[in-house]
């Protein structure tokens, strides 16, 4: 899992984004073993679906999706999440930056034997760029989303972009 972030954040550092979409950016990172779930089919009103955030724990406190439960990426604890999940039927969205990183996450979960988990196709930012609002750690709306880094940063196209 780490040296997966590693690889892409090298690549990024190094060449670029050579991507011109989100899409063909996902393609090239994801093996797709996890189904997405577009930030339109989320945020339908019918959806109830647990959230789970694969972020790291600075990201997460900037801004989360409303109810998301941070499960991290580099310190994730499986045996800890699960116990947070009660049904291994119940819907689970998985999510991260753009959907590199949860779809690592989401993979484990299929692994232990969940059957309706979804990564977050675009993350945090397509969610973002769509308008939806995204909360702080008391709660409230806020227009920052945490960038992970400047490379990372293009794909936030709405809201104030912040780092560390």
């Amino acid at each position: 899992m780490k040296t997966k972030i590693l690889y892409i954040f090298l690549s990024f550092s190094l060449l670029g984004f050579s991507q011109k979409t989100i899409s063909e950016l996902l393609k090239k990172y994801n093996n797709e073993s996890v189904p997405y779930i577009s930030v339109q089919e989320l945020a339908m009103p019918k959806t109830d679906a647990f959230l789970l955030d694969a972020r790291e724990l600075r990201e997460y406190e900037v801004s989360h999706l409303k109810d998301a439960i941070h499960v991290g990426y580099s310190a994730f604890n499986l045996e800890s999440t699960i116990k947070k999940l009660n049904d291994k039927n119940q819907m689970i969205v998985v999510y991260c930056s753009l959907g590199i990183r949860s779809e690592d996450i989401a993979e484990q979960l299929k692994k232990e034997g969940y059957t309706n988990v979804f990564n977050l196709f675009g993350g945090i930012f397509e969610w973002k760029n769509n308008n939806f609002k995204v909360y702080n750690l008391n709660d409230e709306t806020t227009e920052n989303v945490h960038v992970f880094s400047k490379e990372w940063s293009q794909w936030l196209i709405k809201g104030n972009k912040t780092y560390d």
